[in-house]
């Protein structure tokens, strides 16, 4: 027999608020996709708490632990969003998709679902202007070989044209002969010299041309498809040089960023352990201090998932338009 809360809607936490003493909080249920985005939307969620309202982050199933992607949330939910309940999740494609899918119009008309924007929250962890201070979190080293903003704005760069004929690939149903993993393994990259970083963008920069003059060649009919379509991205706010916050998350993070910042990483552990070994008085104080410093570092791929200096995006600032909407269309109800 099932139990009154296993048919958990918005109506019925409306009604439950309805029981709460006057002057409560009235509660928001917040169903996400997984445990790893728990984190990432109560930080984002928490700034529109008030006086009247809070939020509580929650999986959607309360009897299997399936996590799911947006189609489980759809399953789970259906119907039964509302203003006491609502759903959020990453944008993937599906912002891009401008409606042309039923997942892409379920994510982007339902006014109860919030969606990053950005293609899922990884792609936020990774925003460029914060991976200087996340190398500085995870070593306690401020000298950085290289500008990392600026080298993720030339990848991107690099890889925008691309990335818009994978966007075409799944806007026009050819996604199985350009799939999103074919995508990505034409533009990650494993390994990079700190002291070279613009030979990993050339190389990169050759598999992106071989791979777009094959798209030219067997998709004909892009010649008059394609530009529409990146003007349509461009309109959208997309820029070529961020086109990495766009890009499938799970690539970035493990197949660019990581790569990136581990071999920085290392060289700046090694830079601080070399001036303690310098700067030591005798050999105690010179295990002391490497000690210390050795256990106050952090594994830079934990640094990254609890980066939250992402909130000078431009897809967060759209994100947080929505979100602050749907709390001022809350306020007017009675």
């Amino acid at each position: 027999m099932k139990r009154l809360q296993d048919n958990l809607n918005s109506q019925y936490i409306a009604y439950a608020n309805r029981l709460r003493p006057n002057g409560a909080k009235q509660r928001i249920v917040a169903y996400v996709e997984s445990y790893d985005d728990v984190f990432f939307w109560r930080n984002v969620l928490q700034e529109f708490e008030d006086d009247k309202h809070y939020f509580e982050v929650m999986l959607p199933s309360r009897n299997s632990l399936s996590k799911g992607k947006k189609s489980v949330l759809m399953n789970t939910l259906g119907n039964n969003l509302g203003a006491c309940m609502i759903a959020c999740v990453d944008a993937d494609y599906d912002w891009l998709m401008s409606g042309v899918t039923p997942v892409s119009r379920f994510v982007i008309e339902n006014p109860y679902v919030f969606h990053t924007y950005a293609y899922a929250i990884e792609n936020y962890q990774c925003y460029a202007p914060s991976l200087h201070s996340v190398c500085v979190m995870s070593t306690l080293n401020d000298k950085m070989p290289f500008d990392l903003e600026a080298f993720m704005s030339e990848y991107s760069a690099i890889i925008w044209p691309l990335f818009v004929w994978n966007v075409w690939a799944y806007r026009y149903g050819r996604f199985k002969e350009f799939c999103m993993s074919q995508f990505a393994d034409t533009v990650s990259f494993h390994d990079i010299n700190p002291m070279h970083p613009e030979r990993t963008l050339e190389e990169v920069r050759r598999r992106v041309n071989r791979s777009i003059a094959m798209l030219h060649r067997r998709f004909p009919e892009g010649k008059k498809t394609y530009p529409p379509l990146r003007e349509e991205l461009l309109g959208k706010g997309l820029t070529p040089e961020t086109t990495y916050l766009y890009m499938q998350g799970h690539t970035l993070f493990d197949n660019v960023v990581m790569p990136l910042l581990s071999p920085v990483c290392l060289m700046l552990r090694r830079e601080r352990e070399r001036e303690i070994t310098r700067l030591a008085m005798h050999q105690t104080q010179k295990q002391n201090e490497l000690s210390g410093y050795q256990h106050s570092q952090a594994p830079v791929d934990e640094m990254l998932r609890k980066n939250t200096a992402f909130r000078n995006s431009a897809p967060y600032q759209l994100l947080r338009e929505d979100i602050s909407r749907f709390m001022s269309e809350l306020g007017r109800v009675k």
